[in-house]
């Protein structure tokens, strides 16, 4: 296996980064997911990368800020990977470093067993799946998610830019999952209403096959009711710790990834071909106004996907 994780973790680093002999590597990683760390940062140097590895303590959620040693850090480097436990994704640090310049990939909570099965998936027919998904939802004004289970959920999103996660993240300011695979947008702000139920895993949470789905139920792009078993009340309980804000709805994402599959792990469930999820908390990476250090994702399993009427995915087949 540890053959399998060092030409993974060179994939990550030479394929999807396009690190180069001479460039600045900075290996982002926790106490919990050092050893990935180790080997990302093996195989920079392997490539004649300036690499550097700085490992924390774990966060206490997704969203929330590293360190500012961390954060200082992120921004003088010509190229940053993120396998931490806790997601970097939504972080004033991650949206500096790209400012700055930095390609930025983050790989929140990955497992060994993901990173050697997707990082091995072919990212060119994924980039091209997502670019697709992606002009789709640009042209569109209005999304509406649907289930068998009883989702129906109206999403407007006319004239917001939806952002293409294809795993190639090559160019200076980029960023991305790794592995990767979906398209994503911000829903537009206090807009959302209807009901969606999340029968897949959810952030923070994990996987919920054979457990009671969580019931979201939004007003004018909030969560104003939250229903099912444990797994409801642990959602709910994560939200009223950071406040009303972290309740609206901050993203709707497509995944396009053939080589993911559900697991419990949500960098690797929100990829799923065939899915698609809602996001709770912080949309600041996709343009938006709602600042708050939590960002979580619902996956919702079988779902009919409808732009402007006209059906992109059915009971969970991609017609892309």
């Amino acid at each position: 296996m540890e053959k399998a994780l060092m030409d993974s973790a060179l994939i990550a680093i030479r394929d999807c980064l396009k690190v180069v002999e001479g460039e600045k590597l900075l290996v982002v990683t926790d106490t919990e997911l050092v050893g990935i760390g180790r080997a990302l940062v093996e195989a920079g140097r392997s490539l004649g990368a300036t690499s550097v590895i700085m490992e924390m303590q774990p966060l206490s959620r997704n969203g929330e800020e590293p360190p500012e040693m961390v954060s200082e850090a992120m921004k003088f480097a010509d190229a940053v990977v993120c396998p931490a436990s806790k997601s970097l994704t939504h972080t004033a640090a991650r949206r500096n470093a790209c400012k700055a310049g930095s390609r930025v990939a983050t790989m929140p909570g990955i497992t060994l067993d993901t990173m050697v099965r997707c990082l091995n998936a072919d990212y060119y027919a994924i980039a091209d799946r997502t670019r697709e998904v992606t002009a789709l939802l640009d042209k569109a004004k209005v999304a509406r998610v649907t289930t068998a289970l009883g989702t129906d959920l109206t999403i407007p999103i006319d004239g917001i830019n939806a952002i293409s996660s294809t795993g190639l993240i090559h160019d200076p300011g980029s960023f991305g999952n790794l592995p990767s695979g979906e398209s994503y947008l911000m829903p537009a702000e206090e807009k959302s209403h209807g009901v969606f139920i999340v029968d897949g895993s959810m952030a923070g949470i994990g996987d919920l096959n054979g457990k009671t789905p969580i019931t979201i139920k939004v007003e004018g792009g909030y969560a104003v009711e939250i229903t099912g078993g444990p797994e409801a009340d642990e959602l709910r309980s994560k939200l009223e710790a950071v406040g009303k804000k972290a309740f609206h709805t901050a993203e709707l994402g497509v995944g396009t990834n053939d080589a993911a599959k559900i697991i419990g792990n949500i960098l690797e469930d929100e990829k799923v071909q065939g899915t698609v999820h809602i996001a709770l908390g912080n949309n600041m990476s996709m343009g938006g106004t709602f600042d708050v250090p939590i960002h979580l994702d619902g996956i919702i399993k079988d779902p009919t996907l409808e732009l402007d009427g006209k059906v992109i995915m059915d009971s969970g087949k991609l017609l892309v």
